[in-house]
């Protein structure tokens, strides 16, 4: 919508086609250079992550973990605002909750993303699991 807005705006303005036309030429060149590194990472998480059975389980239980908390987040914020608006309810917490912005919402997404595959990376750095986990399957082979 912004993008139409700007637009919209640059046409009033006067600015010729072409100027116009450098805003969605942009976006799109934007859009298509972090879809390709979201390619990229993704692909190396996929090669990584299926080399080894261990590392599978690993990598499905900090995505499904993930991929509640994302959801669980976003029910709160959108239940306890439609909550506080329907039901009046006033204080600290409500007005706090009625004010929260759904693209503030998305920042967060995005550092609990970031936090969730650096502490995983660390865990699994550190806390050696995969020698753990393979040494108990050996051991339960036997």
């Amino acid at each position: 919508v912004a993008l139409l807005v700007l637009s919209g705006s640059a046409v009033a303005g006067g600015l010729p086609f072409y100027a116009i036309l450098a805003l969605p030429v942009l976006f799109a060149a934007g859009m298509s250079l972090f879809d390709m590194l979201d390619g990229c990472f993704m692909n190396f998480a996929y090669d990584w992550a299926f080399s080894r059975p261990v590392r599978k389980v690993y990598y499905n239980l900090t995505i499904t973990g993930l991929s509640v908390f994302v959801a669980l987040f976003i029910g709160a914020v959108e239940t306890f605002g439609l909550l506080g608006q329907e039901s009046g309810l006033h204080g600290a917490f409500w007005r706090f909750v009625g004010g929260f912005d759904l693209n503030t919402a998305g920042f967060v997404i995005v550092g609990v993303f970031v936090l969730t595959w650096v502490v995983a990376l660390l865990v699994w750095r550190f806390a050696d699991i995969e020698r753990r986990w393979d040494a108990g399957l050996r051991a339960a082979e036997d």
